[in-house]
């Protein structure tokens, strides 16, 4: 879960195209650097997810969900959240709008660190989707993001893992970085960043390369980058130096969540 708040934090400079679409771009974290409203609402997930019990039926779930991102989105009401998700935010509603955002993708890190099993892990991300982003492919982005973190914190490789998203959920993987790079741009759909997101897992060779890989990709980066970090930390960890680095830059109320996080992970090992 870290991680995808790291990606966050990361790529946030270069949101909406700003950078030089390329992977030697300097120190991963400059004085821009901040978190956005994907940190926040990640934060938001995991305290709802937390709340409601790890063995939660998906009403509770959704009904915990709903309560903390709305709550954590009073307390950052100016975190830079899509229009449509904010009018919901802000509202007295809890319907969904059927969304196919790539929100759903980069808040559901915690979903796939917390249970035992790959049916459960996507039940519980569809849940988590469907609270605002019930299109097909809002549910999709989410379910393909938890399940790819799924498998790599449980020993599947990558090839492994790629054949699975392309059998189970129908993405188009076949383009690698280069070939999506020149002509990528800022979109804020499922569909055109959680195969982007996997690509730049996928051809990573550590955490910090994926880092780099998805930033490299432009677009909407913060949420990008968000989605393929929290996937490189399932699979390969995220060295001491650079988790420290982005703790020291969260609110004490995030870390708070954070920490509760680990422990009940900890505490199911």
């Amino acid at each position: 879960m870290i991680g995808a708040i790291l990606g966050d934090i990361v790529g946030s400079p270069y949101e909406f195209d700003s950078g030089e679409k390329r992977k030697d771009f300097g120190p991963l974290f400059i004085e821009k650097s901040n978190y956005t409203d994907d940190s926040v609402m990640t934060v938001a997930v995991a305290e709802g997810l937390l709340n409601a019990g790890i063995d939660a039926d998906i009403d509770t779930i959704k009904s915990e969900v709903v309560k903390s991102m709305k709550t954590w989105g009073k307390k950052y009401p100016h975190a830079g959240y899509g229009m449509r998700f904010y009018s919901w935010l802000i509202s007295s509603k809890t319907e969904p709008y059927n969304s196919w955002g790539n929100g759903s993708a980069m808040r559901v890190s915690s979903v796939g660190w917390l249970y035992d099993s790959l049916e459960r892990t996507r039940e519980v991300a569809r849940a988590t989707a469907e609270v605002t982003h019930n299109h097909p492919e809002g549910v999709k982005g989410a379910e393909s993001t938890a399940t790819a973190m799924y498998m790599s914190r449980t020993g599947s490789s990558k090839e492994e893992i790629r054949k699975y998203i392309i059998s189970e959920f129908g993405y188009d993987l076949s383009r690698t970085l280069d070939e999506i790079r020149p002509d990528y741009h800022h979109v804020e759909n499922c569909q055109l960043t959680v195969p982007e997101a996997l690509t730049a897992f996928f051809e990573g060779t550590d955490f910090e390369d994926v880092v780099r890989n998805a930033v490299s990709l432009g677009g909407d980066c913060d949420t990008l980058t968000c989605i393929a970090s929290g996937m490189a930390e399932s699979f390969y960890g995220i060295p001491d130096d650079i988790r420290k680095e982005c703790e020291a830059m969260l609110p004490e109320e995030f870390m708070a969540v954070i920490d509760r996080f680990q422990e009940t992970k900890k505490n199911k090992s």
